[in-house]
């Protein structure tokens, strides 16, 4: 019996715990910078393929295309695919007047599923001559490397007389993982702007009355690792685009009727509403209760864009009142003000 009783207890006790919580959560957007930061001045871009095997590593490839049951042409479609969506990613982006996809030498290509040796800046320098582009996007390497399970089993087919029959089968699973890495070269300020690694894996199963049947059964395989591909190198794109993120927030609820009822406020969207109350708290002779409407001063100013304002705020009440909270989001106001000079600054060289 107490066994039994033992769950509504400890559910009704949380409840309990939950709702006199001193605090609720908002969340709102923010604005990022970029991952990756363009110079200024820059107007054309260019983008190379490494991934393409050199001659001598022709035979290392064929030997990874049989090992690894690949097609015969995938990683060479995925690769391009790749190229083909960062491309397209960088012509929506106004900085470039100008992207091109680059014709590969042999003094380029390394065909590894590793991080090659960074190119010379002779090297660099002679693409963006030749070609009169800025910038060089460099992608470093591209691999799908497919482990196969096979096993025997039984599927259920309709006999002559249309009544499902279980018979053998052959089963196919695939595991196939995409492995890619990507380098800017900035020719002029002699910098590797970026190196990033994207990895990605895609499973796949079929099952047949015989082996044949069971790999057609996965026959879309390719089109997927093209599809993923795509996806892959308009994601590299937007790494040089500030981010739009979701951010969420405490802030007060409890302490005085003025802060339950700013909370019916907030709830509904009257954030200004909410934010008229917590000023009338601000000269509360109890420090706890003023220490909070504070806090919750520095909320409505940093939902507001005010953020001077709102360490201002976030800094009376750990000052004032010793409110530890405020303490540490004012470490987070800070770090976000640090984050808007960056990317005012980004903005300013668009």
């Amino acid at each position: 019996m107490k066994k039994r009783n033992l769950f509504p207890i400890l559910f009704g006790t949380a409840i309990i715990l939950s709702s006199c919580s001193a605090t609720n959560t908002l969340t709102m957007g923010a604005l990022e910078p970029a991952a990756v930061p363009i110079p200024s001045g820059v107007h054309s871009a260019g983008i190379i393929n490494r991934s393409l095997p050199s001659e001598n590593n022709n035979v290392l490839d064929k030997i990874d295309k049989i090992v690894s049951a690949e097609g015969l042409n995938l990683d060479a479609k995925g690769a391009e695919a790749t190229i083909t969506a960062l491309h397209d990613e960088l012509e929506r982006d106004i900085r470039f007047e100008d992207v091109k996809i680059l014709e590969s030498g042999a003094d380029v290509r390394k065909g590894l599923g590793v991080w090659p040796a960074t190119l010379s800046w002779k090297t660099i320098d002679m693409l963006c001559q030749q070609n009169n582009v800025d910038l060089i996007f460099s992608l470093a390497f591209y691999d799908t490397d497919t482990q196969v399970a096979y096993n025997m089993t039984t599927m259920q087919i309709p006999n002559p007389l249309g009544v499902k029959v279980s018979v053998p089968a052959h089963e196919v699973k695939l595991n196939t993982q995409i492995k890619k890495g990507w380098r800017i070269y900035d020719a002029k300020n002699r910098r590797v702007l970026d190196e990033f690694t994207f990895r990605e894996g895609i499973y796949s199963a079929g099952k047949g009355i015989n082996p044949v049947k069971a790999f057609e059964a996965i026959a879309n395989r390719n089109e997927t690792v093209v599809q993923y591909s795509k996806n892959m190198g308009s994601a590299y794109g937007l790494r040089l685009q500030p981010q739009k993120r979701r951010i969420s927030r405490n802030y007060f609820v409890r302490g005085s009727d003025k802060f339950v009822m700013a909370k019916r406020r907030a709830q509904t969207g009257d954030w200004d509403g909410a934010a008229e109350l917590w000023e009338m708290e601000l000269t509360n002779s109890k420090s706890k209760i003023a220490g909070r409407a504070c806090y919750n001063m520095a909320i409505i100013n940093e939902i507001n864009g005010n953020l001077p304002e709102a360490m201002d705020w976030a800094s009376k009440s750990y000052a004032d009142y010793e409110n530890k909270d405020a303490l540490r989001y004012l470490d987070i106001l800070k770090y976000r003000f640090a984050q808007n000079e960056v990317l005012e600054q980004q903005q300013a060289s668009r």
